[in-house]
């Protein structure tokens, strides 16, 4: 898939500098190719109660953000993020102390 098209369909405009900061997620995200789809997809499920996918700022993956609208959607964005994982074998890193986690790649 085109940098371009996952910056769009992420809710970004494309520029250089995100292009860039996509690249090196591509880097660092071992099976990008087989999840990137799979990350769209989620990221669109989120969207519906306030949780996203982004990329994040301060590491070189996407972060999966919920939002923290009532305990029942933060529970139900649980609960599509632990289907992508295990559905399509990625390998999630949850950071403490927040509802926040970092696609980290695809498990073997």
């Amino acid at each position: 898939m085109e940098r371009e098209a996952v910056l769009t369909q992420l809710g970004y405009t494309p520029n250089s500098a995100l292009t860039a900061q996509l690249e090196k997620i591509e880097n660092n995200t071992k099976g990008y190719g087989k999840l990137i789809k799979h990350v769209i997809d989620l990221h669109n499920s989120l969207k519906v109660d306030g949780s996203y996918v982004a990329m994040s700022n301060t590491n070189d993956y996407f972060k999966i953000k919920i939002g923290e609208v009532s305990p029942e959607v933060v529970e139900e964005a649980h609960e599509k993020i632990e289907h992508f994982s295990e559905k399509f074998k990625a390998s999630l890193l949850k950071v403490e102390g927040k509802e926040t986690y970092y696609i980290i790649g695809f498990q073997e």
